[in-house]
This record gives structure tokens, C-alpha cells and sequence, in this order.
């Protein structure tokens, strides 16, 4: 993870490609005690918090495929770096979606498409035209935690073992890309995360460790995550699973994980007697 020293100079402008959700105002807030003097924001109709435009000096509304309009936000602005924050509703991928024909020149270049394909020749588009595309880790400070137990008390020591042996399966399911969380209790393997998402998943796992509960979850990154594009996120959401699924212990990759208004989560976390924990 790079030092928050290397991100630059206080003067220095950064771009921000806004999609949904809380994380794009988390960077905005947190880049901004970085130093970054100057945000501009490219932000998504009917994806992206109208909040946004507290959080960036400059903002400018786009629609879903038009790529030359997203790079000219930042082009037009001398902006030179820029970080993806927040996703896309994938229905509104196919719903009134109109390409310009940079996208689509783009998309017919592309054998597979997926996430990762697609937003990596969307980085490619925007280094042409001399826009570098960041991992936004840098930015985020302990909101992506270092190691370390984050709420009071430590996990015990069967709880370190189904830890143990949580990360070595995620690790694994990840890699073959299924999903990047698994529940663990004594050394079982209660529930993967499939199509359904972490918070099914963790509910599902926490009804299958019976009525006392207190299995282990395990969320990580995969092997070879492009965290330009994608970083894995716990939000309230996730404790509120913990909490539905009576889970004893919550375990994240260390510089891996984005804790979404990290105060929040963690003081949701004690009242519910979920220990958080980096790993």
C-alpha cells in the first residue's frame, strides 16, 4: 500500500469517476485531509449522490457509456490522476444505455466482457489521453485498515484458527473467482459466497451455525485484484448480517478492505458484540 507521503503535492488536482453508494464522498472527504487541494468529479445520472457536489470543487453530470464526455471531464480540467469510486446498478447497464462511439469502438475491440475487462480498457482509454488511473487505497487512510483488532477484545483461540483456515479457503474461492467471503465455526466451512453477495452469504452461514451462533466470517480480496477498479467494501449492511447471523468475529484483509464510514461500522460493531478484526 503506498504511503500516504507518495500521493503527491498538496496542490495537485484529482480526478473522481462517481458511481453509487457512500464510497465516492468517503474518497472525496478522505483525499481531501490527504492534501488534495482540488477535486473534480464525473458523476453518473441516477447513480451517483447528489452529495458529491460538497464534496468536489468541480462536478459534471454524465450518462452511462459516454466515455469521451467522462475523459473530456478531466481533460478539459488539466487533470492528470483519477480514482474509480462506487459502482453501477447493473440493470441500468441495459436499461436506456447509449454508447458513443468511442464506448462503442471500445467494446468491439473486447473478446471477454466482463467488470474487469471493461473498466481496463476504459483505463487504457483515459491513459491515452493522459488521465492515469489509480488504486484509491492511498487516498483512504485507516479506512482501509492495517492489521489488528479494531473493536475491543481479541478473538480466542479456536476463533484464530477458524480465522486461519477462513483466509486459506477465501483465498482460494477468490482466486477461482466465486466469491471473496466464507463463515467458518470450528473448523467447518458453513456457507461461500455465490451470486447472492457477502450479506446473504454471512446470514446464511450465521442460520447454519445454529441458535448460539457464533461462527467466523472472512472477507479478502482475490490474489490478483485490480484495486483500481474494484476494492471489497464492508458497510452497515454487513453488520447488520453479522448481527442477523449471530457472528462472533468479522475478519478482513488487512490493506485490502474499505471499511465505509469506519466510526459508524465500528460503533454498530460493539453494540452488537461483533469483534472486528484485520488480518
Amino acid at each position: 500500500m503506498v504511503a500516504a507521503a507518495k500521493i503527491g503535492a498538496v496542490n495537485d488536482a484529482l480526478g473522481i469517476i462517481a458511481g453509487n453508494g457512500e464510497f465516492p464522498l468517503i474518497l472525496a472527504r478522505e483525499a481531501r485531509q490527504h492534501g488534495i487541494a482540488r477535486i473534480v468529479a464525473a458523476a453518473f445520472d441516477g447513480e451517483t449522490s447528489r452529495e458529491i457536489e460538497q464534496r468536489a470543487d468541480e462536478v459534471e453530470w454524465v450518462k452511462i457509456g459516454q466515455l469521451n464526455k467522462l475523459i473530456e471531464v478531466f481533460t478539459s480540467r488539466g487533470v492528470t490522476r483519477a480514482v474509480m469510486a462506487g459502482g453501477i446498478t447493473p440493470s441500468n447497464l441495459f436499461k436506456n444505455l447509449r454508447l458513443d462511439f468511442r464506448m462503442m469502438a471500445v467494446a468491439g475491440k473486447l473478446k471477454v466482457r466482463n467488470a474487469e475487462t471493461i473498466f481496463g480498457a476504459i483505463a487504457d482509454e483515459l491513459g491515452k489521453d493522459g488521465v492515469t488511473l489509480l488504486d484509491p487505497r492511498p487516498f483512504l487512510g485507516d479506512s482501509v485498515p492495517k492489521a489488528g483488532n479494531l473493536t475491543r477484545g481479541k478473538p480466542d483461540k479456536q476463533q484464530e484458527v477458524d480465522i486461519a483456515y477462513g483466509l486459506k479457503i477465501a483465498k482460494e474461492v477468490s482466486r477461482l473467482d466465486i466469491g471473496q467471503t466464507v463463515v467458518v465455526k470450528e473448523g467447518t466451512v458453513l456457507a461461500v459466497e455465490g451470486f447472492e453477495g457477502t450479506d446473504e452469504c454471512i446470514r446464511r452461514g450465521g442460520t447454519l451455525a445454529g441458535e448460539k451462533g457464533g461462527a467466523v466470517v472472512v472477507k479478502v480480496s482475490k490474489p490478483n485484484q485490480d484495486f483500481r477498479f474494484d476494492i471489497p467494501c464492508v458497510g452497515q449492511n454487513t453488520v447488520e448480517s453479522c448481527a442477523a447471523g449471530k457472528i462472533a468475529v468479522l475478519a478482513i484483509e488487512a490493506g485490502s478492505c474499505l471499511l465505509l464510514d469506519k466510526d459508524t461500522i465500528l460503533r454498530a460493531a460493539e453494540k452488537c458484540d461483533l469483534q472486528i478484526t484485520a488480518v
